[in-house]
């Protein structure tokens, strides 16, 4: 069994918690991490246009290509040393979503956490990029909440129906 727990700054524990939870002791588990493109783009992108191009050595898109690949090291070391079972670590450099659901082409799970308004239950308590990953996912998906769930009162009313009218 392959199960990918994909890895994000802020709600990775209960990720983890969830494969140590979940995935059994035989699993091939992977850890990856994704570094959006538009980061290091935005910042080549903001230099090229203010400064031209007579510099690549000051271009900060090269610095921040090397802060992002530090960072997610880092997480994934964390996350792993967390994870306290074999594993494998995988990052990616793109665009977030798309790179998630490439990455699970073929696993048997993925163990995302919500990361939108968590105040709620309902869709609104998935990002953008996450509710893309659910959406597009080849494999089953095991969705956890990063802390305790809101109560089910939480839950938005229905939207009022119109008057039924008999003939």
């Amino acid at each position: 069994m392959r199960v990918i727990v994909w890895i994000v700054e802020g709600t990775w524990p209960a990720c983890i918690d969830a494969a140590r939870s979940h995935a059994p002791h035989d699993a091939d588990v992977v850890l990856l991490h994704v570094t959006g493109h538009d980061v290091p783009g935005a910042a080549h992108g903001a230099y090229a246009g203010l400064l031209g191009r007579g510099h690549p050595e000051r271009d900060p898109g090269t610095r921040v290509e090397d802060l992002a690949r530090t960072s997610a090291e880092a997480l994934l070391r964390t996350a792993a040393e967390r994870l306290a079972r074999p594993c494998t670590r995988e990052e990616r450099l793109g665009r977030v979503e798309r790179e998630v659901v490439a990455a699970v082409e073929g696993a048997d799970l993925l163990i995302l956490a919500r990361d939108g308004d968590r105040t709620h239950l309902g869709p609104r308590s998935l990002a953008p990029a996450s509710r893309f990953v659910v959406d597009h996912a080849p494999c089953p998906v095991l969705l956890v909440w990063p802390e305790p769930a809101p109560g089910i009162a939480t839950i938005p009313p229905p939207p009022p129906r119109p008057p039924h009218h008999h003939p």
